[in-house]
């Protein structure tokens, strides 16, 4: 009987944990979940963008019982590894116990975009992408 590896955990961290944490921890969920379990967390946590819901769906992902949660939820969870998708996270994330390793990736925040409706979801959609490509190329 062969033995299945433990998954590793992983926690994905932005400022509000409204748009890339969210995305992050959806994406690897869903395209790598038989190996990781992800989770993501915010230093100012406020609430998940709607606009999140709208561009993961489109990918075929319900994102919709998701929820924006703050560091001390995860501070008991064992983690392999700690993200950080914002260089404001980065400066104010806690030490987690057990994180193993720290990683630091940053991307655009889509909301500080402004411009109409389809350029706005064009700048959402492009964030995802770039999160996903990422995601293949790091946990892949």
């Amino acid at each position: 009987m062969k033995m299945c590896a433990p998954k590793k955990t992983v926690l994905f961290v932005c400022t509000h944990n409204a748009i890339r944490s969210q995305i992050a921890e959806a994406l690897l969920n869903e395209i790598y979940g038989d190996r990781y379990t992800a989770y993501s967390a915010g230093s100012d946590p406020t609430k998940m963008d709607p606009l999140v819901k709208t561009v993961m769906s489109e990918m075929d992902i319900d994102v919709s019982h998701h929820h924006s949660k703050g560091f001390s939820v995860f501070q008991e969870v064992p983690l392999d590894y700690v993200i950080t998708l914002c260089d404001q996270a980065k400066e104010s994330c806690p030490y987690f116990p057990g994180g193993n390793l720290r990683l630091h990736r940053s991307f655009a925040d889509p909301s500080e975009f402004k411009g109409n409706h389809e350029e706005t979801m064009n700048r959402y959609r492009q964030t995802r992408d770039e999160i996903k490509d990422w995601i293949e190329k790091e946990f892949g």
